[in-house]
């Protein structure tokens, strides 16, 4: 089975996965303008964070990749142009409103956001209200070339419709904390990448022939990992494997960093879930906008 899948589980322990997504797609759909729908994702057990939208422009845009029309949910500054830009990539259920909140919680500190639905070859996350079919029937079938080069061409769209990619950023949350790591290692042009408790390794496959730790010495960017210690998806071993690999690369590995919150369990940002902590969800995301000053995208 898929880590980020049993990653996924875990964090679901005290709450529950929607059998149908009707009511929870309305609101979404609702939040996020036409053409945004829930993911399957767990019932909220908290009361999410809402982000205003004061003073931003935000909503579905369309990202042309190679013929194919990807959608994205884009938020930035209104009325503003050379944007610092920042791509922020989902756990495995999609572009949701948790999503897209982190997206405004982005743009409201300066940055053009964007939240591509890198799923939407394969299938909608929505049509899912069981994990095990989510994994097999979409998720496995995702292969990460198809992920680096969406992200290649939100890159390419950030840079003609008012964002600076000469300061270009990366966020991820669990399947997406994997893809920071991978995009790091892929993208000359970014400057800094913060990974929400992606995991390192696990088994190569046709769709995921290489993961962190073997890409770690390929760093073109520096990495900021923010994980939990009591994350039982993702062993500490592996991010102690990961720091000793770091430390032999080029530059951007070296000046890699992490922090493990001790008593943090996965996917501890996501306000959403029962899984959420606020104490380590603050402190991680105020340094991730340290770390983005840190490494010049400002």
């Amino acid at each position: 089975m898929n880590n980020d899948l049993i990653n996924d589980a875990q964090a679901l322990l005290g709450g529950c996965v929607e059998s149908s997504g009707t009511t929870r797609r309305l609101a979404l759909q609702a939040a996020l303008g036409v053409g945004y729908a829930a993911a399957a994702a767990p019932i909220m057990a908290q009361t999410a964070i809402k982000t205003p939208s004061t003073g931003l422009v935000s909503g579905e845009v369309t990202i042309d990749v190679n013929g194919f029309k990807m959608p994205a949910y884009r938020c930035a500054p209104a009325g503003k142009t050379g944007l610092p830009v920042v791509l922020v990539i989902s756990e495995i259920f999609g572009v949701h409103e948790y999503i897209a909140d982190v997206a405004r919680r982005l743009a409201q500190a300066g940055y053009m956001a964007i939240a591509p639905e890198l799923f939407v070859r394969q299938g909608d996350p929505n049509e899912y209200g069981e994990l095990a079919k989510l994994q097999s029937e979409i998720i496995a079938k995702v292969p990460d070339a198809q992920v680096m080069g969406d992200l290649d061409a939100c890159v390419a769209w950030a840079a003609a419709n008012g964002g600076n990619t000469d300061k270009l950023a990366i966020t991820g949350f669990c399947w997406g904390g994997r893809i920071t790591w991978l995009y790091a290692a892929h993208q000359p042009k970014l400057k800094a990448g913060v990974a929400w408790y992606g995991r390192l390794v696990g088994n190569t496959t046709a769709q995921t022939p290489a993961h962190p730790l073997a890409l770690a010495g390929q760093l073109k960017a520096p990495v900021l990992g923010l994980y939990g210690a009591a994350d039982t998806g993702i062993p500490l071993d592996t991010v102690d494997k990961m720091k000793a690999e770091l430390a032999q690369g080029p530059a951007a590995a070296k000046a890699s960093e992490f922090v493990v919150y001790p008593d943090a369990p996965h996917a501890f940002h996501a306000d959403y879930r029962s899984s959420y902590r606020k104490g380590p969800a603050e402190d991680g995301w105020q340094r991730l906008l340290a770390w983005l000053k840190r490494n010049g995208v400002a």
